[in-house]
């Protein structure tokens, strides 16, 4: 498992680590579901300016990921 990663989810018949959202570059949070280019620059750009997330709940804070997004990748992200 590298840095990003925490544990192991299976996801159909696929298994994905769940993403460490403190660690994760934009291409690893690109992996998920709902999150492009724009979206995963903006959770990175969210914590280099006020650092880690206490939980995978604090995404809500970044622009462009509200509760659905957020209810729809919790299950593949850590902290």
């Amino acid at each position: 498992q590298g840095p990003a990663a925490g544990g192991v989810r299976e996801v159909g018949r696929m298994e994905m680590c769940a993403v460490d959202i403190n660690r994760a570059s934009p291409k690893t949070l690109e992996r998920l579901p709902l999150i492009g280019p724009k979206r995963a620059a903006r959770i990175v750009a969210y914590r280099n300016t006020h650092g880690w997330f206490g939980s995978v709940d604090d995404l809500d804070r970044v622009p462009g990921i509200g509760k659905g997004i957020l209810r729809r990748i919790r299950p593949f992200l850590t902290t």
